[in-house]
């Protein structure tokens, strides 16, 4: 085989797949091991630290928390950090991979004492799992279903103490049985640019980057308030900085580089101005529906809704009416555009509807 020859498929998956594994290995090795070095999120972490330490005070396994917000805010980095704290082995699942109750069973019955068991989406959980889980986390055991019909019976299993770590971002869609059973609640919110760019130079430190405080602010003022994003933005910029440049980030370095990779000056990507653009130049502003505007920027309805929207209504670039999607006045500004006249404000009617 020589260099002119194609690689062939099953050596590109190969290829693909360890480049994915070493990224997965970059985004653990990121992670902070202890509440000490957490960044952010002060409210949530001086709670769960009293509760971490009054249960190894106790000697006894620590009450079920349940963590709520957006992706990429820390969730299942806390979870393990939980773990770390209180000496114990982790098991980590999610709910949708939980569609039955026997499926539950078969985790919790392999539990050890005191092991903390991650579920990430647990408003996704089936059903049956969702009230099986009632009996596991207040008395410590599950009742198995053997046999159907009216010779089936219920077989108690008792189950070792453990502590779940329970994560959504939806709390809202958690029944209130299942909420109450949690020990602490803790939400946590979107970072501030402070926060991020403390985040983005330890992630630097850690990947033996160079970074001046001018090029982490760049990119913490891009990463949408949310650490995940910045350290993937990180990682970008330091390839680009490393085939363009000599390696360290600067404010104009990691102004190019967010550029090439199409995030702007306030965070958004293509598909946030994709949807920006098609709002303001197709339907003047609004008021349109969310499956006309999806159909307009060729992605799903469920795409836009779950993925642009949330962060152009928190710029206050886009709102939500009754009569659809509109953009605000500082939306034509962001695109340098000029808004239409109008005889009322965009998304209010007059007195008669005109």
């Amino acid at each position: 085989m020589t260099w002119d020859d194609p690689v062939p498929e099953t050596d590109q998956r190969l290829v693909a797949a360890a480049a994915d594994g070493e990224e997965r290995a970059v985004e653990a090795a990121l992670r902070p091991k202890d509440l000490g070095e957490f960044i952010g999120q002060e409210r949530v972490r001086e709670q769960l630290d009293l509760v971490l330490k009054a249960a190894r005070q106790r000697g006894g396994t620590a009450d079920h928390v349940l963590l709520s917000g957006a992706p990429g805010l820390g969730k299942t980095t806390l979870s393990m950090i939980i773990a770390a704290e209180m000496g114990a082995p982790i098991r980590i699942t999610s709910g949708p991979a939980i569609q039955h109750a026997g499926d539950l069973a078969a985790i919790l019955s392999s539990l050890t004492e005191g092991e903390v068991l991650f579920l990430d989406e647990i408003h996704r959980m089936s059903r049956p799992a969702e009230e099986m889980l009632y009996m596991a986390m207040e008395d410590f055991r599950v009742d198995v279903i053997v046999g159907k019909g009216p010779g089936a019976t219920a077989i108690p299993l008792e189950l070792p103490p453990f502590t779940l770590v329970g994560a959504t971002t939806r709390a809202g869609l958690l029944p209130p049985p299942l909420r109450d059973r949690f020990g602490f609640t803790g939400h946590m919110e979107f970072y501030g640019p402070a926060e991020l760019e403390r985040v983005v130079r330890r992630s630097a430190d850690l990947l033996d980057v160079a970074i001046d405080p001018e090029g982490a602010a760049e990119i913490a003022g891009r990463s949408r308030g949310t650490p995940r994003i910045a350290n993937r933005l990180l990682r970008r910029v330091r390839d680009y900085a490393q085939v363009k440049a000599d390696g360290a980030i600067t404010r104009e370095i990691a102004a190019q580089a967010l550029d090439v990779y199409e995030v702007d000056l306030r965070g958004l990507d293509r598909l946030d101005r994709a949807v920006l653009d098609a709002l303001l130049r197709l339907f003047g502003g609004g008021p349109v529906g969310l499956s006309t505007l999806a159909v307009a920027v060729g992605e799903e309805r469920e795409t836009v809704e779950e993925v642009a929207e949330p962060f152009l209504v928190r710029e206050g670039l886009l709102a939500r009416t009754p009569r659809g999607r509109i953009a605000t006045p500082a939306a034509w500004a962001h695109l340098g555009l000029v808004p239409p006249q109008q005889s009322n404000p965009p998304g209010q009617q007059g007195l008669f509807g005109q």
